[in-house]
């Protein structure tokens, strides 16, 4: 038994060993001397696992023997990236794991990259609720995240002819080995039916919903590792299953299809991420998406409150629940409904047991991004929700005509039901009145917000509005994606500042110590070396180490302005052809990033990158000064690649539009310089790393909001005052850049002229052109550029997702770590038995 347990749970390179050959041959039925590097990789994941699942059964017994209060962290997305190097770091087990696959004949390298992407989320939204994940349990704190288990994330992208292609992106194969089936804990979903208006026995209006379908949520636990993988909290994904697999009646009647067309309507809710909306069955797919979220979380949550108490009087002092963004609004209504028509508590102390428990993140300015569902569409499949809401918002407006009576252009924008036509429900209305905290996401972000986005709600509840300034986790965006300036830090200033980032700051002496920045830029080279691989293997095309990388990957949208990036590269382009201005140094500009498959717009930009970069690599004028490459399907693995490799950091919105980013972040971790508008965090990251170490341009936020206000942009002026502005304008109406598509960019003419173009193209071109021009001078300065890098990492210790964590556990969820025991820090189960195990090596195999 003893001999067993080692092999299971040790942590020697010998019980690393040990477990994977028996997970091959007895998980796999895999023969070692026989094993592909594939059942290698699945071999060792369960050889993770195992230790994974054994840290997450003491975490859970401590936090259940503690009492603690609980945070839920509700999001449709959560971008996980790999795990398998991730959890061997936290483990502590990378190097010992590297030395057991050696007899195998391999290495940790090769098999880590035989993982998959887990295909859960979209971009920065998805990839922020990871790290706070990393966070929680870093910090030891009872947090819990709770999403969808999608089949099929976004999408994978393929390029063909400099056309975005979507193909289906399927993770599910990775999944038994990283993750934990509950089918015990599953939930039971009720959608669509009818209301009856019933009296209970007391007399009273008792409304009961009735004849609704069923679905069935089926949990899957996966489990994050905080660093040094003593605290292990589960990620709770929920898959949609029907209540019952067929009807068998109809089956034997011969009606094949029909009996199994629940198993189908069921299985697709939670089949794809974000399916198309353009079109009524889309959206009322995306709806039943975040109901089914907000249903089987919620459930779950009663369910272990529950366990421990009889009424739900310390709910708040035991639960609280974070709403990333406006997708999970409907947990308001659904609180309300478990708890009045499940719970019988009355009305208004159920509501206010859901203000208390209840807070919201909003993530954007963006009315498409604001969230409104039509009223037919919630009365069809939640009418009882539908209900709570009209109670809800009808004592909300009541308090709104006692603070201003009479003012009706008020209650209108406040209603959380706009009168439209068509009526629609305000999610993020719903949001804000139905937490007791909002906080946005960066300094500039909170306070738009407030000035406006929804300053009447501010100036109702001044004291719910906050911001928490978001954060990165370093064990992902540092430890993993660049080990060897983890390494040369580590070296310089000591260990442990991968959980106390504001250590970094003791980095700052070595910007001046000519070996270091030596050496760091070694390490930068090495990356732009190992970068200079992937473009070539995947975008087929063949860049310089020693020229500038200069960066910008992010989701494709007009607001990130990739279009501006482009007119600067056809700016210098026609400079150099035509008026025979070169660069001050070779440039390199990379892109990555996804178009959402109905937005037109932005796959044409792809194509514009594309045919770009194709005009540039055919003139023999460019003589290699400028190239760019686009580098397909970007995801958490792709920007592990490209971050480190970075140079340059393009983080260039139009002032107003980014609500933070966390993209700015990860490049000044890993020193990249940053070029971009006092937009988002980049405002917080400059006064952090100082403005003589970013380069900064454009309108701010409020001269763009003051000119939209005024009409005052009139960017023909600009076209007309501006020869060279005019020039790139023209290159494109012209077919320079699509001489096989006459025509193909001759709209973006037109586009960047309209006085209605709301991303301020033009207005920002002349300044970014120049202070590009400025920092590509500086990185010929390879001693000033170092130092800049050096005190980039040195002083972004603040963007830790630790110390966003903290505060939102202090001023938001009042949340305390539940530290682990003595036994727990040093029971890592590092079993010696007093005889050895017989265990079969490969070559006995």
């Amino acid at each position: 038994m003893e001999g067993d347990l080692y092999i299971r749970l040790g942590y020697t390179m010998d019980a690393m060993y040990r477990s994977i050959t028996r997970h091959l041959a007895y998980s796999l039925g895999v023969e070692p001397s026989r094993a592909s590097q594939r059942d290698i990789y699945l071999a060792l994941s369960y050889t993770v696992r195992d230790r994974l699942l054994e840290k997450m059964l003491k975490t859970s017994r401590r936090y259940e023997e503690s009492g603690s209060k609980r945070l839920y962290y509700l999001s449709m997305e959560f971008l996980i990236g790999r795990s398998l190097a991730n959890n061997l770091r936290a483990l502590n087990l990378y190097d010992k794991v590297a030395e057991a696959l050696e007899l195998l004949g391999t290495d940790v390298e090769t098999i880590c990259d035989q993982e998959r992407d887990a295909a859960l989320g979209n971009g920065g939204l998805g990839r922020l609720a990871a790290c706070f994940l990393d966070s929680m349990a870093s910090l030891h704190m009872p947090g819990f995240g709770y999403g969808l288990h999608y089949d099929y994330g976004l999408f994978e992208q393929d390029i063909s002819n400099g056309y975005q292609r979507e193909k289906p992106d399927s993770w599910i194969s990775e999944a038994p080995a990283l993750q934990v089936e509950r089918t015990d804990a599953a939930c039971l979903v009720p959608m669509y039916g009818r209301i009856e208006e019933t009296k209970d026995k007391w007399g009273r209006s008792n409304p009961s919903w009735q004849g609704w379908n069923l679905v069935t949520g089926v949990p899957y636990d996966i489990p994050i590792a905080g660093h040094g993988g003593v605290t292990v909290n589960p990620l709770r994904l929920f898959a949609a299953r029907p209540s019952t697999e067929f009807d068998i009646k109809i089956f034997n009647e011969g009606d094949y299809l029909r009996a199994v067309e629940q198993k189908i309507e069921s299985e697709k809710i939670s089949k794809i991420l974000y399916p198309k909306d353009s079109y009524e069955a889309g959206r009322e797919l995306r709806l039943i998406q975040e109901y089914f979220l907000v249903a089987c979380s919620l459930g779950d949550i009663v369910r272990t409150y529950e366990k421990d108490h009889r009424d739900f009087n310390k709910f708040p002092e035991k639960v609280a629940i974070q709403l990333n963004d406006t997708h999970p609004a409907l947990a308001v209504a659904e609180l309300m409904r478990i708890l009045v028509d499940q719970k019988w508590v009355p009305w208004e102390k159920a509501w206010d047991i859901t203000n208390r428990t209840i807070a919201y993140t909003n993530h954007t300015l963006l009315p498409e991004a604001l969230e409104k569902w039509p009223e037919h569409l919630l009365a069809k499949l939640l009418p009882r929700h539908l209900q709570f809401i009209y109670d809800i918002n009808q004592q909300f407006l009541d308090r709104v005509v006692s603070l201003w009576p009479g003012d009706m252009d008020r209650m209108r924008s406040m209603s959380i039901v706009e009168e439209g036509p068509p009526r629609q429900v305000r999610m993020a209305n719903l949001a804000i009145v139905g937490s007791h905290s909002v906080n946005g996401v960066s300094a500039l972000h909170t306070d738009l917000i407030k000035t406006a986005l929804v300053p009447d709600f501010f100036e109702m509840w001044p004291e719910r509005f906050n911001n928490k300034t978001n954060g990165i986790t370093p064990r992902r965006w540092l430890c993993v994606a660049n080990p060897g300036l983890h390494d040369l830090i580590e070296e310089a200033i000591g260990p442990g500042f991968v959980t106390d980032l504001e250590r970094l700051r003791d980095l700052e002496p070595f910007a001046t110590d000519s070996a270091f920045c030596e050496r760091f830029l070694q390490v930068k080279k090495a990356n732009k070396e190992r970068l200079k691989d992937v473009i070539f293997n995947t975008a087929v095309v063949e860049v310089d180490p020693l020229s500038l990388y200069d960066v910008q990957v992010k989701r494709i949208h007009e607001y990130k302005r990739q279009l501006m990036n482009v007119l600067g590269i056809i700016w210098e382009y026609l400079a150099l052809v035509e008026d025979g201005v070169e660069p001050a140094c070779p440039k390199t500009y990379i892109f990555a990033g996804k178009a959402a498959p109905g937005y037109w717009a932005a796959k044409q930009l792809i194509k514009l990158v594309h045919n770009v970069g194709n005009t540039l690599e055919d003139d023999p004028k460019v003589k290699g000064l400028l190239k760019v490459a686009f580098v397909p399907d970007f995801r958490v693995t792709l920007a592990e690649r490209i971050i480190p490799a970075a140079d340059l950091s393009q983080q260039i919105s139009t002032a107003g539009f980014e609500a933070s980013g966390t993209g700015n972040m990860k490049f000044a971790l890993n020193g990249a310089l940053t070029i971009g508008t006092l937009d988002g965090a980049n405002i917080e990251i400059s006064k952090e790393v100082g403005r003589d170490n970013i380069y900064i341009f454009g309108l701010t936020a409020y001269e763009v909001e003051r000119m939209k206000r005024k009409g005052s942009y009139k960017p023909r002026r600009l076209y007309d005052n501006n020869p060279m502005i005019k020039r790139v304008v023209e290159s494109l109406a012209s077919d320079r850049f699509c001489k096989r598509e006459p025509g193909l960019f001759a709209w973006l003419k037109d586009y960047l002229l309209a006085d209605n173009e709301m991303f301020f193209h033009l207005a920002d071109l002349e300044a970014y052109v120049k202070t590009r021009e400025r920092a590509s001078k500086e990185y010929v300065n390879k001693t000033l550029w170092a130092k800049k890098a050096v005190l980039n990492v040195a002083r972004v210790g603040y963007f830790s997702s630790d110390r966003t964590i903290r505060q939102y556990a202090e001023e938001i969820w009042d949340l305390l770590p539940v530290l682990p025991t003595e036994d727990e820090k040093i029971g890592s189960l590092e079993y010696t038995p007093g005889d050895p195990v017989p265990i079969a090596t490969a070559k006995d195999w």
